[in-house]
């Protein structure tokens, strides 16, 4: 095996939905009260060609699930994303599998609670994987390695695994001198996968404190053995290309990272391009549609999930990932004349969207669309110092351009841009930041989404060419769940404003040059937002 330490390598029907307790019971529209450009239609019969349709270009795409309504949990805030996972590891009895970006260096009482499911159930097997640029920037002082590395030595490397995955993108010289607030910049392990036994939650947020409290994201429980399964494969896959964290020198942060002989790719670091070819082999294969998709008891299924994954940076030398295929697929949709009453909202924390989607949307014939993203007053960069202060700014100039272009084509009527704000980030105590991401699309003359996208995914140029994402496109004529769909996507507008171009002039809202030309800087050298 090969060892190395961080510092030096690693400068980041009608079914109601009861399953779940922490579902939300209220009821809301689809569009927000103050965000409404047309009046609402009223419930019709969905009509079956279009879904079938969109299914049918689908299951040619990814793999396809089954499921029952029931078997999905819609979920709201950071507090109850909190307990239902904590709720989960204390109750797993087999397996819990952590695909996240980083785990937060104070989280003690997850670690905690990660300890406490450990001895209660002997037979139990962890696995976390997370960014190794992300998960050892402070090296060495307190990081996402050292909280974990305490685990293995308590409970024994054949019970415990923490791998950290290395995108084979920054390396050599560029890895020597950028910057490692910057460095994440040229790809991370950005998958969110929270597996305990046969139940998988999907959401956008990663693990420490601000998502857990005030930081606004989106989570649904999967309670199903098959899909949770086929995640696990995907989880365990890319652990199994990436570094092993071990106890190491309490001077190097208390951990070292390994590369084991056992694992089927090189260091991507010394032999990127082999490291792609070996990580294609292995992924590929399970990111495709299966010859035979996992059927329901029913005969007549109401409830489909599409698995979807954005692997770019790994497959070589073609790209087969499924994400971006999928939802052009679903955006296209829109500008159909069968989709000339539907409704759609997009949402983004950090709303930088890929030009291919951009198009997407503002070609649609829907009678409204709503875009949501954070003010800078609620980006998790605002008031930060250094470069990353400047990403609130720089998000703001992205979504003028974006306003601009809806105007352009004459669409100011039915697209609306909203920025969502909670408080003032630094300055008032109870202020929240906004992290979700998400599309849902409502059916003509129907209230509630029968279409949504949940995930890891930002929808941008980096998300598309240097991150590893994984989302879930589900499909669903059950009313209960459409109606829980309606649910989340109007609370996620409570405290969302329409903006326009005359808030994007105000002197304040105003993007200095400095800001445009780091932005033209990091793209420069090959990075992204």
């Amino acid at each position: 095996m090969i060892v190395t330490t961080l510092r030096n390598s690693l400068p980041r029907p009608a079914v109601r939905l009861t399953r779940c307790r922490l579902c939300a019971r209220s009821r809301r529209s689809f569009s927000s009260s103050n965000s409404a450009l047309h009046p609402t239609a009223p419930i019709s019969a969905l009509t079956p060609p279009i879904l079938g349709s969109l299914t049918g270009e689908l299951d040619k795409l990814a793999p396809r699930f089954e499921i029952r309504a029931n078997q999905i949990c819609v979920i709201k805030t950071p507090s109850e994303f909190y307990s239902a996972l904590k709720d989960r590891i204390l109750k797993a009895e087999r397996r819990i599998f952590l695909s996240t970006l980083y785990i937060g260096k104070t989280e003690h009482e997850l670690i905690d609670i990660l300890r406490e499911a450990l001895r209660r159930q002997p037979k139990l097997k962890v696995s976390i994987l997370s960014d190794a640029l992300r998960g050892t920037r402070e090296t060495p002082n307190p990081s996402c390695a050292s909280l974990l590395v305490p685990l293995i030595s308590e409970f024994g490397a054949d019970r415990v695994e923490i791998r950290m995955y290395h995108t084979p993108n920054l390396k050599g010289l560029k890895k020597k001198i950028v910057p490692q607030r910057l460095n994440e910049g040229w790809g991370l392990q950005h998958m969110k996968l929270y597996g305990i036994d046969d139940e998988i939650i999907m959401s956008g947020a990663n693990l420490s404190t601000d998502y857990f409290t005030n930081r606004q994201d989106r989570y649904h429980i999967f309670s199903c053995p098959n899909l949770t399964g086929y995640f696990a494969g995907i989880h365990h896959a890319m652990s199994s290309i990436s570094y092993n964290v071990l106890p190491g020198p309490k001077e190097q942060g208390g951990y070292a990272l390994e590369w084991p002989e056992s694992n089927p790719a090189p260091i991507p670091t010394e032999e990127p391009k082999e490291f792609q070819i070996a990580a294609t082999s292995l992924l590929a294969p399970l990111i495709r549609p299966k010859l035979t998709p996992t059927k329901s008891p029913s005969s007549t299924p109401k409830t489909v999930v599409y698995p979807l994954a954005q692997f770019t940076p790994l497959l070589y030398p073609q790209d087969t990932s499924t994400e971006h295929p999928a939802l052009s697929s679903v955006l296209r949709l829109l500008s159909s004349d069968a989709f000339a009453d539907s409704r759609w909202v997009f949402t983004a924390g950090y709303f930088n969207i890929h030009t291919q989607l951009k198009k997407l949307l503002l070609a649609s014939k829907s009678v409204e669309g709503i875009v949501v993203t954070a003010a800078p007053e609620a980006n998790g960069f605002y008031g930060s110092k250094g470069v990353s202060g400047m990403l609130p700014a720089a998000y703001t100039l992205m979504a003028r351009r974006f306003l601009d272009d809806v105007i352009k084509v004459g669409k100011g009527d039915k697209i609306l841009l909203k920025e969502w704000r909670r408080g003032t980030i630094g300055k008032d105590p109870d202020a929240w930041t906004y992290h979700a991401k998400g599309v849902w699309i409502s059916l003509p003359n129907e209230d509630d989404p029968s279409i949504t996208l949940i995930g890891s995914s930002n929808y941008t140029k980096r998300s598309y060419s240097l991150d590893l994402e994984i989302d879930a496109l589900v499909v669903t004529e059950d009313e209960g769940l459409k109606k829980a769909l309606g649910e989340e996507v109007a609370w996620l507008q409570d405290n969302a404003r329409t903006v326009t171009m005359q808030d994007f002039e105000r002197t304040e809202r105003r993007v200095s040059l400095k800001v445009k030309l780091a932005l033209w800087i990091v793209k420069a050298i090959g990075g992204q937002l």
